[in-house]
């Protein structure tokens, strides 16, 4: 009996009549009714959510805008509830686009006084929401898997809240009870109706009680059900409530349906179940309709939350054998979807997920899903694999690999047998066109996924994640008119327009509702706001007129519009503090519920005076326009709902307004005023009203986060321009035609940011696009043109392009054009700047990067078709001439090459004399840049296979042996002992690895006459070229000093040199080249050994060329990063020289603690003039070598970890160098230190670079002739407290002692932050501390590596060894500056000393340890203590009583234990975490009064490899004999 408690109302009637039927209901109601009152209106409250609209006497709801908006659709009853009433409403309309359904509840809110939240979910103060399948009180889950999912209801179902005489929640659906959902509910409540995502429209149906049969029913089922009735006789539809409630499984024999019944029937109305039979329940509870894992699963597997959430076992160990399948097949268009919970982070590969035809239950379950050569479709990746083998590589630009925990994973086999993913709720499209009808769902917990739960989207935060997900992209369509839903009852009516009575606290309305004024505007400057007496019309204009002024403040008048009804807002000090369905014109901005959408909007209204006029319009098509002094300044908003209310804002200076309802007075308000007053050029659709453009080319409703379209798809702009610069690309809206120009013209522009418009073509379609930050990002099919730089999925093809688009202003105009023969041709102010590129696709989109300091721009009238003779231009341009050799002195090949090469006619033809390898023969000096290296075949011989190879290699010959070379390798493959890039065959290879397949013509199909070449292009490219046609980039990230190298192998015996040196007028003056045939090798050893003296140090400054947010100064000296987190990069102007110690130090100017991480340096083995700086250090994949964090990158590949100390702790004040030694080797210098070898092979000449990422705002570059840390500075720095004889055995004291102020880690360091909140704490007295920060040092791994602390250091006459506290923190105690003090900084030994928190006080009153302290280092018996509290001491002790001794260590590795340093918890303020943190002493202590011995404690195992056991503890008795001279703290 006790197990059917609480179900009332759970037993289902069988008649089928709800709430709402009136078909045989009438007459029971009469007599349950009876001595009631009248009964509830069945009516709706006027006050709504902002995006609803109410008709049919309030009976009827319907959400504007239900593509664009998902939520906003809050409606509440009228009255509060009764007693067993059950409000019913009728589900009207539903829409497809969102996530999510219909909510009902009941809430203690009072709606006349509701701030009406986003959502149902979002309802506070005594809520109780039925959400999906979730029970919700005020907004947290109480109870999952209740009734039925209200997601599932299709139009036409019936859904009823009640609240029953035992003060319980009941859900009804059509009619039937899903018995209690909670109880315990306060009498007063009004029912809540949530319109969200797919539900858009409702109509209250009835607020009646249930029909007596139902209430007999609910009866029977409370606890007095007859004890012998079979459960299986019982009709009862939600078993999911006695699952829920009763775990202990009285009657679940069905094994516990979690959403039972008819769920699974989502394609038809609940209503339609028939089932009135025990066969019909007892299916119902042997099956469980939940989609759930199944029992039977990987052997690694762990099930838990009733079989929802699979977890793999030993995540660390094993990386496989975590494979689960779905409990039954999954139904066609049900979604299976999971979370991601848990991930670690060593193995590659994660998760996988798809569908099978293998039944769990007959199958053996593989170790991976991928091994299944059956019946199986698998995501991995970003790619789609059939049982096994990969059928599509590149489905979606997700990849799975790449998502993090929380994000959520699905996948749906649609009706028409498509199989679709889903990642994080988006649609990746058909990942599979036939898939078997019988599928189960399988999931794969591979690699780096550990755990993942099934997600029902009964989850309203789910649900919310998804439709903002679906929010982020989608973009309202802004074009097509809506139908609207006005609350005025009569539109024509001539009512006018008047303040409301209800205003702010310092505002009165007078005149008869016309004026509104702040009575004492000099006292308070806020407070003002009056709001309409009733919304305004579409179309109709609000406008005051400013009558008086004040000039005590700063800021004015404001103006606006809000969904809010005046006659129940509570009203805020200053509209712009209100957060929802607000939009208001500030200043020269717009703000949308507080937060900025448009700067720079229109003239400033803090410089309007007394006189002037200022107004707001909701125009027809939801876009809102605001007038000063009658001249429109623009759209300033779009979608914005009707039925706002004018709302104005006596701010600051303005003191009284009145409303100018005498429209004749007015300017006519003009029929196309979206571009504002912003002059056009004559050519600029915006200067008519769009009539006359006969294009149909418009931007796409799909864009960037910032983009905004307006203006009927014709104009794009990037909103809060002045705080955000990228995130705007906005793309056509179709493919361009061949011939077909698409021109805009430049609107706006800002001065804040570097860089500006980008402008190109891309073939991906929009729907395809996940728009990233800029254009140049995306790396496939894309064509930009960024600033002179044509650049080809994100690499820069060529540079110095006709025009600059940086250079232009507003009211150019830029144009693009795709030719019939796939050309792309740029057009500025109409003239045509030539050929861009060439070979695009046939379907190519425009697309605009509103990037930087481009604003706004408009498509103007010149888009179409064009009559140009360029439109089928032939006109190519020649990578190459075809004749050769060119002009110059021909190429020679070196005298150093294969043991079975013979050169000829003075070293212009090789042949090959013998066997079919060791043909390798090199060019005889390096390659310049652009210089092309050619031969041309002179012998082929058919017995052998295989033919020529050519490349470049770093090898140079003259470090080769002398001829004939046996040690040379057989084969160019082969050739490793330097870095060679070759083509064998169409493979192209680096180190002989394969780097490339299918690259142009195969040289195996070499004849005699053909030529072949080799280049080195600008751009660090390796071209090869086969008879003069250049077959594009073969190899990137190509070095400078490069020779060029062929291989006659196989087929290829003779082949004779017929290119020529690039002739040059600056070659006499470079230095001779280390590979110059001119030098004797007497000569060349002579010229290396002069030129460390003959170079001069370079004076270093940064490139003028640098990332986006950079500002130089100090003659370039200086970089500051202004803006944002990155776009930070820095190359210095001059290269690093070689074989010298010339060092280039940056010097940390500032931090900035926001962010995290911070900079980042390296060297780039290429000239950085054409560099096109990527966002981020990281993103240089080409000759880089990059030092982040404690690691080293080469090519954004990771080379190298636990290098030096960690970059991103450098504090404010270190100075960083960079040096290649005269090995090729990098270093990096951290305040003077060399930190060793980072990476070799270093090209020269190579040019520093520096990352301003993250914290790190500024640096500096110093000048060269400042010593090293350790140098001249050291010995003034250490001056102060140290002599001469501090030196012991060639070992200095550390900075530790007296640190410099510059490497002082304790602005930044978090460690020592948290000690120091830790200390304060402790409530000590400030003047205990000294007033010097520099005696306060972390010790932390960060701190002491970036100071070069050593572990050890000696102290004292004699000198004695003590380690340094690593791991804790010292705050420097103050010391007495008398003479004896001093000379204990010098002679005395240095010690610590564990205590105890409540020592502390104690032991610094008396600015010494004194035995007998409350310490664990104090020996029993312990003084008696005195009056006060703590012992005094006493120079004659009782007879027979043991002097107290003190223990000390000169190393807190015992000190520190925590016998000696008892941990105590607390909570850091700041980040309300709980910590365990210990306290200790660095003392000095005079020599000779102590006695060292082994450790009392008696531990066997050495605790410091510095110290042996027999001397880890010093015993003191002496009192004076120690001296405080740091705190010591140490936080876990």
């Amino acid at each position: 009996e006790e197990s059917w408690s609480g179900l009332e109302g759970g037993v289902a009637k069988t008649a089928g009549f709800g709430p709402g039927e009136n078909s045989g209901a009438a007459p029971s109601l009469a007599v349950v009714n009876t001595g009631r009152p009248l009964k509830m209106a069945a009516e709706l409250h006027p006050r709504s959510g902002k995006l609803i609209g109410l008709s049919n006497s309030n009976r009827t709801a319907r959400r504007n805008q239900p593509v664009q908006e998902f939520n906003h659709g809050l409606v509440l009853s009228k009255e509060p509830l009764r007693d067993r009433d059950v409000f019913t409403v009728r589900i009207d309309k539903k829409v497809n686009s969102w996530s999510g359904s219909i909510e009902i509840g009941v809430t203690a809110l009072d709606p006349a006084a509701l701030d009406f939240p986003s959502s149902a979910t979002g309802l506070k103060g005594g809520s109780w929401i039925v959400s999906g399948c979730s029970v919700l009180r005020d907004g947290r889950s109480v109870l999952e898997e209740y009734g039925r999912d209200l997601d599932q209801l299709a139009e036409g179902d019936r859904v009823g809240i009640q609240r029953s005489s035992r003060g319980e929640l009941h859900l009804w659906v059509n009619g039937q009870d899903c018995g209690a959902a909670a109880s315990g509910l306060p009498p007063k409540l009004w029912a809540v109706v949530d319109l969200y995502g797919k539900c858009t429209q409702v109509t209250v149906v009835s607020c009646e009680p249930p029909p007596p049969s139902a209430e007999r029913e609910s009866e029977t089922l409370d606890g007095h059900f007859p004890a012998g009735l079979a459960l299986t006789a019982v009709l009862f539809p939600c078993l999911s409530v006695l699952t829920e409630h009763h775990d202990s499984g009285t009657g679940t024999t069905g094994g516990g349906a979690g959403s039972a019944g008819d769920s699974g029937n989502s394609n038809s109305s609940p209503a339609g179940n028939g089932g009135v039979g025990p066969g019909a329940l007892t299916g119902a509870m042997t099956t469980n309709d939940a989609l759930l894992f199944h029992e039977k699963c990987g052997t690694l597997i762990k099930l838990s939350n009733n079989n929802k959430t699979a977890e793999r076992r030993r995540p660390l160990d094993e990386f496989n054998n975590g494979v689960v399948m779905t409990n039954r097949p999954l139904r066609h268009n049900e979604m299976f979807e999971i979370r991601i919970d848990k991930l670690v982070d060593k193995w590659s590969g994660s998760i996988e997920i798809g569908v099978t035809t293998h039944n769990p239950n007959n199958l053996d379950y593989p170790a991976t899903m991928t091994n299944l050569r059956s019946g199986t479709i698998m995501m991995s990746g970003c790619g789609i694999l059939t049982n096994g083998k990969g059928t599509r590589r590149e489905y979606c630009e997700f990849s799975l690999d790449e998502l993090q925990e929380g994000d959520h994973i699905g996948l749906m086999r649609k009706a028409s047998g498509a199989l679709h993913f889903y990642i994080n709720g988006i649609d990746q499209g058909v990942a599979a066109a036939q898939t078997p009808n019988v599928v189960y769902g399988v999931v794969d917990l591979y690699g780096m996924a550990v755990k993942v739960t099934i997600v029902h989207n009964h989850n309203h935060s789910d649900r919310l994640r998804r439709n903002n997900a679906i929010m982020r992209a989608l973009s309202p369509d802004v074009g097509r008119p809506r139908t609207t839903l006005s609350v005025t009852p009569d539109a024509e009516l001539p009512d006018r327009l008047l303040f409301h009575p209800n205003c702010g606290q310092k505002a009165a309305i007078i005149s008869d509702g016309r004026t509104a004024l702040r009575p004492h505007a000099t006292d308070d400057f806020n407070h003002g706001v009056v709001l309409s007496s009733r919304p305004l019309r579409s179309n109709e204009v609000f406008q005051v007129r400013i009558d008086k002024m004040v000039d005590k403040w700063a800021g004015s008048i404001e103006i606006g519009v809000t969904t809010h009804n005046p006659a129940y807002l509570q009203l805020p000090s200053t509209m712009t503090n209100l957060r929802s369905g607000t939009w208001m014109m500030t200043g020269n901005g717009v703000m949308h519920n507080g937060t900025t959408i448009l700067d720079e909007y229109g003239h400033n209204l803090d410089r309007l005076k007394a006189g002037d006029t200022v107004g707001v319009v909701r125009k027809e098509d939801g876009s809102l326009h605001f007038f000063v002094n009658g001249v429109a300044q623009g759209p300033a908003a779009w979608n914005v709902p009707p039925s706002v209310y004018a709302v104005v804002d006596l701010y600051g200076q303005a003191a009284q307004a009145t409303i100018m309802d005498d429209m004749v007075d007015l300017p006519p308000l003009p029929e196309d005023s979206s571009e504002g007053p912003t002059a056009m050029s004559p050519g600029s659709p915006c200067s008519v009203g769009g009539a006359t453009t006969t294009t149909d080319l418009r931007f796409h409703h799909l864009h960037g986060t910032n983009a905004v379209i307006t203006n009927g798809g014709r104009t794009a702009l990037r909103q809060n321009c002045r705080s955000e610069f990228n995130d705007a690309i906005v793309i056509s809206n179709r493919c361009l035609r061949d011939g077909e120009l698409f021109e805009i013209v430049i609107q706006k522009m800002v001065d804040r940011w570097s860089g500006s418009i980008e402008a190109g073509v891309t073939a991906i379609r929009p729907e395809e696009l996940e728009f990233p930050n800029t254009m140049t990002d995306i790396d496939y099919d894309t064509w930009m043109l960024s600033g002179t730089a044509i650049m080809q999925d994100g690499n820069t093809m060529r540079n110095n392009y006709g025009c600059d688009l940086d250079s232009l202003t507003t009211g150019s105009r830029i144009g693009m054009m795709r030719s019939a023969s796939g050309d792309l041709h740029y057009y500025i102010n109409g003239v045509d700047q030539g050929v861009a590129c060439s070979g695009l696709p046939s379907e190519v989109y425009a697309v605009i990067d509103l990037y930087g300091q481009c604003v706004q721009v408009s498509i103007t009238s010149s888009s179409g078709p064009l009559d140009n003779s360029l439109c089928t231009s032939n006109v190519t341009e020649k990578s190459f001439p075809i004749h050769s050799p060119v002009a110059g002195v021909a190429h020679r090949l070196h005298s150093k090459h294969g043991k079975n090469v013979v050169l000829l006619g003075e070293g212009c033809q090789a042949v090959r004399v013998g066997g079919y390898a060791h043909g390798i023969a090199f060019s005889a000096k390096e390659l310049k840049t652009d210089e092309l290296f050619e031969v041309r075949i002179d012998e082929v011989d058919e017995q052998w296979c295989g033919s020529l190879h050519i490349g470049l290699t770093t090898l140079a010959p003259l470090e080769l042996p002398s001829c004939p070379l046996s040690g040379l390798s057989p084969s160019l493959p082969q050739l490793r002992t330097k870095v060679t890039w070759l083509l064998c065959g169409s493979e192209v290879r680096r180190n002989g690895v394969l780097q490339r397949q299918n690259y142009g013509c195969s040289l195996d199909r070499l004849m005699v006459g053909n030529r072949v070449g080799v280049k080195r292009c600008n751009d660090d490219t390796m071209h090869i070229f086969i008879d003069g046609e250049d077959m594009g980039p073969a190899a990137t990230a190509v070095a400078k000093n490069v020779y060029g190298v062929l291989d006659l192998y196989g087929r290829i015996t003779a082949a004779s040199i017929v290119s020529s040196s690039l002739t040059e007028d600056v070659e006499s003056v470079k230095a001779p080249s280390l590979s110059s045939d001119s030098c004797s090798e007497g000569e060349e050893d002579s010229t290396l050994r002069l030129e460390p003296c003959v170079l001069v140090p370079t004076v270093m400054a940064f490139l003028e060329n640098h990332g986006k947010n950079i500002q130089l100064s100090n003659q370039n000296l200086t970089a500051a990063r202004v803006s944002s987190y990155n776009q930070g990069l820095l190359v210095t102007a001059q290269p690093l020289a070689r074989q010298q110690l010339f060092q280039v130090r940056f010097h940390i100017d500032r931090l900035n603690p926001s962010w995290t991480s911070s900079l980042s340096l390296g060297v780039i083995g290429h000239s950085p003039d054409r560099l096109n700086f990527p966002s981020t250090a990281c993103c240089l994949k080409r000759s880089a070598w990059l030092l982040q964090r404690d690691s080293v990158f080469h090519n954004s590949l990771k080379i190298c970890e636990n290098y030096g100390p960690n970059l991103d702790t450098c504090p404010e004040g270190t100075a960083l160098g960079l040096l290649v030694d005269a090995n090729s080797c990098l270093h990096l210098y951290v305040n003077g230190m060399d930190q060793g070898v980072a990476a070799q092979d270093i090209p020269s000449p190579c040019y520093p670079f520096i990352d301003l990422y993250g914290q790190c705002e500024q640096v500096t570059i110093v000048t060269n002739n400042v010593p090293a840390v350790g140098g001249e500075s050291g010995e003034t720095r250490c001056q102060g407290d140290m002599e001469k004889a501090d030196m012991v055995d060639g070992i200095k004291e550390s900075v530790c002692w007296t640190p410099p102020p510059e490497v002082n880690p304790n602005k930044t360091c978090e460690y020592q932050a948290l000690c120091s909140r830790f200390k304060d704490m402790l409530t000590l007295p400030d003047g205990y501390f000294s007033e010097d920060a520099k005696y306060n040092l972390c010790y932390c791994e960060s701190c002491h590596k970036l100071r070069g602390d050593e572990a050890y250091y000696k102290r004292g006459e004699p000198p004695r060894d003590y380690a340094l506290p690593f791991g804790w923190c010292r705050f420097g105690l103050r010391m007495k500056s008398h003479c004896e003090v001093s000379n204990a900084l010098k002679k005395w030994h240095i010690a610590y000393h564990g205590t105890s928190v409540g020592a502390l006080r104690h032991t610094l009153d008396h600015s010494q340890l004194l035995p007998g302290m409350s310490s664990i280092f104090s020996v029993s018996p312990a003084k008696v203590e005195g009056p006060n509290g703590y012992s005094e001491p006493e120079e004659n002790s009782a007879p027979g009583r043991e002097v107290p001794r003190v223990r000390l260590s000169p190393t807190m590795r015992y000190s520190g234990l925590e016998i000696f340093a008892p941990k105590v918890q607390f909570r850091d303020p700041r980040s309300h975490r709980c910590h365990q943190a210990q306290v200790g002493f660095q003392v000095c202590v005079r020599p000779g009064s102590y006695k060292v011995g082994p450790p009392t404690l008696g531990h066997s195992e050495p605790l410091d490899p510095r110290f042996s056991n027999s001397e880890i503890e010093w015993i003191t008795k002496e009192q004076g004999g120690t001296l405080l001279y740091g705190l010591l703290v140490r936080i876990e």
